[in-house]
């Protein structure tokens, strides 16, 4: 009969190719998942004013990309302007580039996207029409980051 010392020396190697393994997993599954400060939200707008402001949103990370997508606009302009700004609270906020939505006013399921690249980790809205004198309704938007 083996000695509990001879039967826990035996096990070692098989334990540690099961921690190897186990440990190569978790790297792998950590590599494909999507980041966990990954989120998105889903409204529309009816006859909102030039200036209106949209939920806010956090971002957690500086690498974050946001997509603001307008589907089924209408309008009595020509174009439906969308500014991205960030909430600094306390300060001035920041005004990121406009984008000029019109594709989104050609029918009710039309699309117009505009994309803001790394702007930091924060609370962000978006303004329709800032400045401007068009009403604005959007069938559906979506908000993702």
């Amino acid at each position: 009969m083996k000695s509990l010392y001879a039967r826990s020396t035996s096990l070692k190697p098989s334990i540690r190719r099961a921690a190897v393994v186990l440990f190569s997993a978790v790297t792998v599954i950590g590599i494909f998942s999507s980041p966990a400060q990954a989120g998105s939200y889903t409204s529309y707008m009816k006859g909102v004013q030039p200036g209106f402001e949209s939920t806010r949103w956090r971002e957690e990370t500086s690498a974050t990309t946001t997509t603001i997508k307008f589907t089924g606009c209408t309008s009595d302009g020509s174009v439906v302007n969308v500014t991205m700004a960030k909430d600094i609270g306390g300060a001035p906020d920041t005004y990121y580039t406009k984008a000029a939505y019109t594709k989104c006013l050609e029918s009710s399921t039309s699309t117009s996207t505009g994309t803001w690249n790394d702007h930091g980790a924060g609370s962000y809205y978006f303004i329709v029409n800032d400045g401007g004198f068009s009403v604005v309704s959007v069938k559906s938007l979506t908000v993702s980051w």
